[in-house]
């Protein structure tokens, strides 16, 4: 099976099944719809679609987490953030976290939690650390846009509104879950200490020419 959705950011293919038949299905998807699709599957589907199309190049490894059950690790000062709370937040995307999908004011976010104080001397507070309910559906929500200011790291902000967003989800749709890169082992240490296990998955391409 193949599902391919197209976005502005980036047009994705999702397949899964067996190789063989996957790399008939997905190369026909491809002529109709073009090479613009980045291919997702789980890691032993791309690594074995990347031997047997030869025009495919891997672009990452992540990993698909998710939980079924409430963290408990909501902290006291994480909450939902209000419109002008949302749009300070911006700022935190701009300078820390550009290529994130999900961003104050994109489609398909449909909120920001938050905690918010003061950094480098400022007049006020401000969102320190923030994470969204970003195209949640039935029957599993979804977070994305986790960023945390550098100067507030080290003082579990991160995991407190982590753990606030993902009780949410928890409660409304019964699942919640995220992908994050491999590499990016901090972000993965702190999901598994919201309770939350993992799966490889690959991303490819058909390089642009």
């Amino acid at each position: 099976m193949a599902v391919a959705s197209p976005n502005s950011q980036q047009d994705r293919l999702a397949v899964r099944g067996d190789s063989a038949d996957a790399a008939v299905l997905v190369t026909r998807v491809w002529e109709e719809v073009g090479p613009s699709y980045r291919l997702l599957g789980e890691a032993a589907l791309i690594d074995v679609l990347l031997r047997r199309l030869t025009v495919l190049e891997l672009v990452h490894h992540f990993f698909w987490m998710e939980t079924m059950l409430p963290s408990g690790a909501a902290g006291a000062g994480a909450r939902w953030l209000d419109a002008g709370e949302e749009k300070a937040a911006t700022a935190l995307f701009d300078r820390f976290f550009p290529d994130s999908y999900a961003q104050p004011e994109r489609a398909g976010v449909r909120r920001w939690a938050g905690v918010l104080g003061e950094v480098d001397g400022g007049a006020g507070a401000e969102p320190l650390a923030v994470a969204a309910d970003a195209w949640s559906a039935a029957g599993c929500g979804f977070m994305g846009g986790v960023v945390t200011h550098p100067a507030a790291r080290g003082r579990g902000l991160a995991r407190a509104v982590c753990g606030f967003v993902v009780d949410a989800l928890v409660n409304q749709h019964g699942r919640a879950s995220l992908m994050v890169l491999t590499r990016n082992a901090p972000a993965v240490a702190t999901y598994e200490r919201l309770g939350m296990t993992k799966r490889l998955f690959g991303a490819a391409h058909i390089p642009a020419r």
